[in-house]
């Protein structure tokens, strides 16, 4: 036989074995301890099962445990707003101190615009942005190719640069 009652905190339905009235427990619900009351609606076994919808009575459906349920099912209210129940892992100092709250950035460097009066100055540019970003900051840098029309010469030249991806 079965004792059920409402958590007198979160109101969640609970049901406990007749032997448990009169002490304490916790609500596995609202997580505070309540007393079991040594009277309530005392029910054998389990509660009332009623069939759900109109089923014919010829029906084998109509007998079945698929067309049954429990009538137990309550939402708890609470006043204060719900805690989260997966809560989001803090970084670790490490990540913390490479700059994890900066922003992630791109810089694209293209060698046609590092050529100064004739001189190919590629990658001094490179390498004096990559030491303004500092090791800790970059995230990558990956190689690219891309097309442009020289007017002057009116053809179609390929080229190279760097994409430089880095928090900051």
């Amino acid at each position: 036989m079965d004792i059920v009652f409402n958590c007198p905190n979160c109101d969640q339905e609970l049901a406990v074995d007749q032997t448990g009235a009169g002490s304490q427990i916790e609500c596995p619900a609202c997580g505070e301890n309540i007393s079991i009351p040594s009277t309530g609606k005392v029910t054998t076994g389990s509660l009332p099962v009623v069939p759900v919808g109109p089923v014919p009575a010829a029906s084998s459906i109509n007998t079945s445990a698929a067309a049954k349920v429990e009538l137990h099912l309550k939402v708890p209210v609470h006043d204060k707003p719900a805690e989260s129940l997966i809560g989001k892992p803090k970084p670790p100092l490490e990540v913390v101190q490479k700059g994890a709250g900066k922003k992630l950035r791109i810089r694209t460097i293209r060698r046609a615009s590092c050529i100064e009066s004739g001189h190919d100055k590629f990658d001094e540019k490179v390498s004096e942005f990559l030491h303004e970003v500092g090791e800790t900051n970059l995230v990558g840098v990956h190689i690219i190719n891309y097309e442009q029309f020289d007017v002057g010469i009116q053809k179609i030249m390929t080229d190279y640069g760097v994409l430089v991806v880095y928090r900051g």
